[in-house]
């Protein structure tokens, strides 16, 4: 429900300022009201939404200042992710990666959003334990979770897919290398870049 209702916001299906009423949305996705309440707890959390006492919650305005301020905050930590898996992933780990990264060219020749987002959120996880380091982890996983529907929309962008992949081939080269700055560099500018696609989309959809 949480991932439904904020792609709905993120590309315009749900408007800012919209209304949205606990028992529309439990008929809606045929759920009690607790999940409901949860599910906008959860997207209060994004951003998405706003929540006031007593009063229904309603879709936010998502301002590119917000987007940037963090997907700049993002940047940094998986940069610091990077680096560090290239300096502490082990052996299986680093060919994990590779194999993973190698076998998604199909994602991008299939041309489906919705599979490629999938495995470029493991893909992404596999940096974040690759550093070994469980509060930074915890704070990568928890900012992506943020910026998880943006990340998502910016796939639907013509040509993205395969830009994707070559902006990953550059962190996986680098960490088999173990270029603990070259992987540190290419994540970020990965991530940087996935901002600026997101907000094209935003800006396109909002």
């Amino acid at each position: 429900m949480v991932r439904a209702i904020a792609d709905m916001i993120v590309t315009g299906e749900m408007l800012p300022g919209e209304r949205l009423d606990e028992l529309s949305l439990a008929a809606r996705f045929e759920v009690s009201r607790t999940p409901v309440r949860e599910a906008l707890r959860e997207l209060s959390a994004m951003s998405l939404v706003g929540r006031e006492p007593n009063r229904s919650a309603v879709v936010m305005n998502v301002t590119q200042a917000r987007l940037h301020s963090m997907f700049e905050a993002m940047a940094e930590l998986e940069g610091i992710c990077a680096r560090l898996s290239a300096e502490r992933m082990t052996v299986d780990e680093r060919r994990g990666l590779d194999i993973e990264h190698r076998s998604s060219i199909h994602l991008v020749h299939s041309g489906s959003p919705e599979d490629y987002s999938a495995y470029n959120t493991e893909f992404h996880n596999r940096l974040y334990r690759g550093a070994h380091n469980d509060h930074l982890l915890e704070l990568a996983t928890q900012t992506r979770a943020r910026l998880a529907p943006f990340r998502r929309a910016q796939f639907r962008l013509t040509g993205r897919l395969s830009k994707s992949y070559d902006e990953h081939d550059r962190i996986v080269t680098a960490i088999l290398r173990a270029d603990c700055k070259a992987a540190g560099q290419a994540a970020f500018d990965h991530v940087s870049i996935v901002s600026d696609a997101s907000a094209v989309f935003v800006a396109a959809h909002g």
